[in-house]
Order: structure tokens, then C-alpha cells, then sequence
């Protein structure tokens, strides 16, 4: 058999159709890999503008739970901070107590101020002692502070007082700079001022004067503080003058004290008696 001999002109042919397929081939590869980024790129895009709000919503969610959390956080630490501070102004006031307790030359039942009534003109307040304690009618409630009021009726285990703040309330007072006397009440204002009456005008009385019980009704033992002057004003068609004070202890913040145990002077009770019936 005889073999066909190869020609250099046959070879040619098939040299540029390789070399054409090749190309060909290259090019649809590299069209085909330019759809693909382009694809890419779109896909990448949608889902970027998909991601962003999608992104928003989330950390807008973890900013409610963030903050809901804090708010309980925030309620917490309010409410243990107003537990510190309300110990820390018992803590303030017994050590006031237990330092006047050892300042004072008194007998001194300690008590509890376990009810308030403030809402009118006859105000009260009660306290945990009595009969049994040893308490009467008439003894003084007082505070590290000043006078509070006096005991105006007794059980035996607890013991009603008048306060301060009390359109019967009247006790006998007296300026510490200067000793001139008067009488103390209530104006009246819910929550405001006492007045001193009865003083004449010659006395002199600027604000900040000491006004303090006197003594001298034999009801209440001198020197209890009762409160500071703040102004005076003269009484019309009357030589005396009116003496507006603010007193040392506040009936709103209180929550404990003593009792005085002090009973007035029996010889002195007696010739005030045996006086009044002079004139009847």
C-alpha cells in the first residue's frame, strides 16, 4: 500500500484553523468571564442595597433592647439611691438624737412618731409610748432640733400629741438675746411660720434671734429651742409687736424624738389655783 505524502500546504491549513479555534475559543472565554464579573457586580449591588436597611432595622431593634435595658438599669439604681439617702438621714437624725440625749439633763423617753394627721387646724401626731412608760399629759415632744408639741391624751401604750402647727397650741416663750417674753402660736398658714405676740415695741428683735420656751406658765421646763426669728412687724393701735419665727424642728420631716418627762411644780399649780379663786 502506498502512503500519501504530507504537503506543507496541507499543514498550513490546519495550523491557521487551530490557531482560529484557538482564538475563538479565548474569546468566548474571556465574553463568558466579563458576563460573570458583571453578573457579580449587579448581584453584589442588589444585596448592598437589600443589606443596608435590612442592617438599619437590626440596629435599630438592638438599640430598643439596649435602651429598655438601661431605663431598668436607670429604675434600680434610683431606687437604691433614694433608700441610701433616706438611711443616711435616719442615721443622721439618731445621732443627733443620741447626742442630745447625752447633752441633756432631762429624763428622756425615747419615742416613735408612728402617726400624722397635718391636713387641718387641729393637726396631731401620735406616738409609740404612754401610761406605761411613765408619760402624762402635758409633757413635751421634742427633737435633737427644738420643741415639737405636748402630750394631750394617754393610753396606755401610746400617747396622742398636739403639735406645734395647731390653731390651740400656745406656749410660753421668752428671746434669748435679750429675755423679753411672749406668747407662741400658729398663724395658721399649712406649713408656715409661728408668731410670737405680746412684746412691746421698745424691745429691740432683729432676725435670727433665739426664741425659746420660758418656763414661766409651769408647763413646759425652760430653754427648749422652739425656733429663729425671721421678721417683726408692729401691732396696729397696740404698743407690742408681732414676731414672725421659723421653728427648728420640721413636723414634715420627723420621724422620732423624746419625751420630756417633766411635770410642772405642784406648790406653783397650787397658788395659781388658790389666785384664781380670788376672783370667781
Amino acid at each position: 500500500m502506498r502512503l500519501r505524502s504530507l504537503k506543507l500546504s496541507d499543514a498550513k491549513d490546519y495550523i491557521i484553523t487551530a490557531l482560529l479555534l484557538i482564538f475563538a475559543f479565548a474569546l468566548a472565554i474571556s465574553r463568558h468571564q466579563g458576563g460573570i464579573d458583571t453578573l457579580r457586580t449587579v448581584s453584589v449591588t442588589s444585596l448592598s442595597l437589600l443589606e443596608e436597611p435590612l442592617a438599619n432595622i437590626r440596629i435599630y431593634r438592638q438599640a430598643l433592647n439596649t435602651n429598655t435595658y438601661l431605663q431598668r438599669q436607670n429604675i434600680l439604681l434610683q431606687d437604691e439611691l433614694s433608700r441610701l439617702r433616706a438611711i443616711q438621714q435616719e442615721n443622721e437624725e439618731l445621732r443627733n438624737l443620741l447626742g442630745y440625749q447625752y447633752r441633756s439633763d432631762f429624763d428622756l423617753q425615747p419615742v416613735l412618731i408612728v402617726s400624722k394627721q397635718l391636713n387641718g387646724f387641729n393637726n396631731t401626731l401620735t406616738v409609740d409610748a404612754g401610761t406605761e412608760d411613765g408619760l402624762k399629759e402635758g409633757m413635751p415632744l421634742v427633737t435633737s432640733d427644738g420643741l415639737l408639741g405636748k402630750i394631750v391624751l394617754t393610753g396606755s401604750n401610746y400617747s396622742q400629741v398636739m403639735p406645734y402647727y395647731n390653731s390651740l397650741f400656745r406656749v410660753s416663750a421668752r428671746i434669748q438675746e435679750n429675755q423679753a417674753n411672749g406668747i407662741v402660736s400658729w398663724t395658721r398658714e399649712p406649713f408656715g411660720n409661728l408668731i410670737m405676740e405680746f412684746v412691746p415695741k421698745t424691745i429691740p428683735v432683729d432676725s435670727g434671734y433665739v426664741i425659746e420656751t420660758s418656763g414661766s406658765s409651769n408647763q413646759f421646763p425652760p430653754g427648749i429651742p422652739i425656733g429663729r426669728v425671721i421678721r417683726t412687724e408692729p401691732e396696729q393701735g397696740q404698743q407690742t409687736q408681732r414676731i414672725y419665727l421659723e421653728p427648728y424642728a420640721r413636723l414634715t420631716d420627723v420621724a422620732q424624738g423624746f419625751i420630756i418627762k417633766f411635770e410642772p411644780d405642784s406648790s406653783i399649780k397650787v397658788l395659781q389655783e388658790m389666785y384664781n379663786q380670788l376672783f370667781e
